[in-house]
């Protein structure tokens, strides 16, 4: 890890010695950045973002955090004894810097995977409805007409796509939450 405070981050940023930098903290699990001012903690993420091109999360507790909550790809807040402008700023919230673990490791896999299938189930929901009106369209020799009341096809978006979706979140979970917190590599499976 590194641990950096406000002054070395203010001497790298108006010498021009971004890509040191960057080359430092590559070799680098992870960058603290103490005593620092709001702005170069956004400087710094919007740094890694841009050169890296990596996602960047960003976790903060008070008023001075939310600059560098916005700027990164994720923003989580701890609500604390700062305040609630972080809370306010950020993607998540949580209520101790403890159940950040829970956060990534276990509900970040559900929603993953959740996502995942989400998304497959949708395309191929869309796939079979138009597949179906563009085979009628043969049987009625191209004459336009609906096959499918207009009621018909509403309810039938408004089933299809409101139902599977709340199953999806409510249900399932590809594995418990007891495998994830102890196996953290399974988060990688669903990238």
């Amino acid at each position: 890890g590194l641990v950096i405070d406000g002054q070395t981050l203010n001497i790298i940023f108006q010498a021009g010695l971004e890509e040191k930098f960057l080359a430092l903290t590559k070799h680098c699990r992870s960058v603290l950045c103490c005593r620092s001012t709001p702005l170069q903690k956004s400087m710094v993420v919007k740094l890694v973002r841009r050169q890296l091109k990596v996602m960047t999360l960003s976790i903060g507790d008070g008023a001075n955090d939310v600059s560098m909550i916005q700027a990164a790809d994720v923003g989580i807040g701890i609500s604390g004894q700062e305040g609630m402008q972080a809370v306010m700023a950020s993607d998540f919230a949580i209520s101790r810097f403890k159940h950040l673990k829970k956060l990534l490791l276990v509900h970040g896999h559900w929603c993953y995977a959740r996502l995942a299938k989400m998304v497959i189930y949708f395309f191929y929901k869309n796939v079979s409805y138009v597949n179906l009106l563009f085979w009628y369209q043969f049987f009625c020799g191209f004459s336009g007409s609906t096959m499918i009341d207009y009621w018909q096809m509403i309810f039938f978006n408004l089933f299809f796509t409101s139902v599977p979706p709340l199953l999806f979140g409510v249900l399932d979970k590809d594995v418990s939450a007891e495998t994830l917190l102890g196996l953290p590599e399974l988060y990688k499976n669903g990238q």
